[in-house]
């Protein structure tokens, strides 16, 4: 088969361990991203198979239509960006799952991104190569009180930390989230309105969907420290659209460390990308090797068993009795 790898940002898929389970395909690998749905169908028309890497992709029946000989659709992470019904009609299989990877990746990040931006890292570098020494004062954890939004398999991990950094966890979220924090013996906010106007350090873990988009709200962010600060590496619009920026100009909450948007790639258009109060990385909370390996050996298992006529993960299952 021919199989199309979109989004390989760094240009690892070919070097990954796995990859040599594919010997009998074709496979090739596109590193710049494309969001043009007629240049996406011109490049992707002869291709049986496509590789998608998280949400970088959006496949909708605009384009669905245009392939032609598309057959399987493998996808690492969720499918809200796919058109799974256009898929089904068109006979196309799509593939999900299978390569969940550990957690820690994504909670690694936030802590990095907490401890840069309350020691101000990026600064304080570009002071030093500019021969300046010492030029701000960071804002230590111990008896501070780190918010976690969702304790979840990556709020945990966050927590555990924060714990360690001797701070106070106080919890938020659905009642499962609430229930489990208490057996874990963590705080839980009597308020939402209690929660947002408490953390010093408020760190967002929860899944991008139908309930949770738009989730924190303008009045949410307005109830925050002026010296608090918001870190968001789990998905961009559970914060409705543009509240973050109008509130980071406001001071409350004082500073924003976020590793994810509403429009991505960001390609330097992203007015967070001109504030002086965020600090912003390219989305790297799963961008690990070992996270890397764990998805594509989903993937490639996704294709090997669907050319064996026995597809694995499938999450539209009625294509299976299409003719």
């Amino acid at each position: 088969m021919k199989i199309a790898v979109l989004d390989d940002y760094q240009g690892v898929f070919k070097s990954l361990s796995n990859f040599d389970k594919l010997k009998d395909h074709e496979v090739v690998t596109f590193i710049e991203p494309d969001r043009d749905v007629a240049h996406l169908a011109a490049k992707l028309k002869d291709f049986d198979v496509l590789m998608l890497t998280q949400q970088r992709t959006a496949l909708g029946r605009d384009l669905i239509e245009q392939l032609p000989n598309l057959k399987l659709v493998s996808q690492t992470g969720g499918t809200a960006h796919i058109d799974l019904a256009a898929c089904t009609e068109h006979g196309i299989v799509v593939s999900a799952g299978g390569g969940a990877g550990s957690p820690n990746d994504t909670a690694e990040l936030t802590w990095a991104l907490i401890l840069a931006a309350l020691r101000h890292l990026p600064f304080e570098v570009e002071q030093l190569k500019q021969g300046k020494w010492q030029t701000t004062l960071g804002t230590g954890l111990k008896g501070r009180t780190l918010g976690i939004y969702a304790l979840g398999h990556i709020g945990s991990v966050v927590a555990a930390a924060g714990k360690a950094f001797e701070m106070n966890v106080l919890c938020w979220g659905r009642e499962g989230s609430l229930a489990h924090a208490r057996e874990l013996g963590y705080e839980v906010a009597p308020s939402r309105e209690a929660f947002f106007e408490a953390a010093d350090v408020l760190s967002i873990h929860l899944p991008l969907n139908g309930e949770t988009r738009g989730l924190i709200t303008a009045e949410d962010l307005a109830r925050m420290k002026p010296t608090a600060l918001l870190v968001n590496t789990s998905r961009s619009p559970i914060i409705a659209k543009g509240a973050l920026v109008e509130a980071l100009k406001r001071g409350r909450p004082g500073f924003a460390a976020v590793d994810v948007y509403d429009v991505e790639p960001v390609l330097g258009d992203d007015p967070l990308l001109a504030m002086p109060n965020a600090l912003c990385t390219p989305h790297l909370g799963y961008v690990t090797n070992d996270r890397y390996e764990a998805f594509y050996g989903a993937t490639i298992a996704h294709v090997l068993a669907f050319a064996e006529g026995k597809p694995i993960y499938v999450q539209n299952p009625d294509v299976l009795n299409k003719a």
